[in-house]
């Protein structure tokens, strides 16, 4: 099992990993305000399947490959660094424009099925998961203890905070949507969001060196 101090860690990043508005938040809080909060939940039940179906597949397949090649975990674990930064580098830079979520058509014709398609569609073809596994994953795995026990617990943590991001989200509806379209408290989003990614970057870097 993973260490308390790693599992601390991991959880905090993995909150403001999910936290940061990607598809899959907008598209479930652009169903809270065309549908209601109720029937969004068919939209978080699609984005959360697509998204626990590629980490799962992705935890086992990297579990595999780093019993088989030992040295890919060195690899990985660098690379994650590097993508956490690249993460931050980029809220930094980010766009301050408003975000657009929809032009608020109410659509209550969809049927629940469509619109939980909808949402696995968006949710399996978004990167963000793959590469969460594939370069995230990797850096709080302890090589000496068995992998597959720590990365159920990883994908069962990153499960429980998605789906909780998915409900705030989906709660805050436009009064999210109004605060993340003034340029000024989103700028200021991107910029504390940007400097935890570095922040947690270089912290991992630091720990295993």
């Amino acid at each position: 099992m993973m260490a308390w101090h790693t599992w601390w860690l991991y959880a905090v990043t993995v909150f403001f990993v999910s936290a940061t508005p990607g598809p899959n938040m907008l598209h479930v809080m652009a169903r809270s305000v065309e549908l209601g909060l109720a029937r969004s939940f068919a939209a978080m039940a699609g984005c959360f399947v697509a998204v626990f179906g590629l980490l799962t597949a992705s935890a086992l397949g990297l579990s595999a490959l780093l019993l088989a090649i030992p040295g890919v975990f060195t690899v990985l674990r660098y690379a994650g660094a590097a993508y956490l930064v690249y993460l931050g580098y980029r809220s930094w830079t980010a766009d301050d424009a408003a975000i657009d979520i929809g032009d608020g058509e109410v659509e209550r014709g969809l049927s629940t099925w469509r619109v939980f398609r909808t949402a696995f569609v968006i949710g399996i073809s978004n990167p963000k998961a793959l590469l969460f596994a594939a370069a995230f994953l990797p850096q709080f795995i302890d090589a000496a203890q068995p992998k597959l026990p720590q990365f159920s617990v990883m994908v069962l943590t990153f499960s429980v905070i998605e789906i909780s991001w998915y409900f705030v989200y989906a709660l805050g509806g436009r009064g999210i949507a109004g605060f993340l379209t003034r340029p000024g408290l989103k700028k200021a989003f991107n910029r504390v969001t940007g400097s935890i990614f570095v922040a947690f970057g270089l912290a991992l870097v630091g720990s295993r060196a």
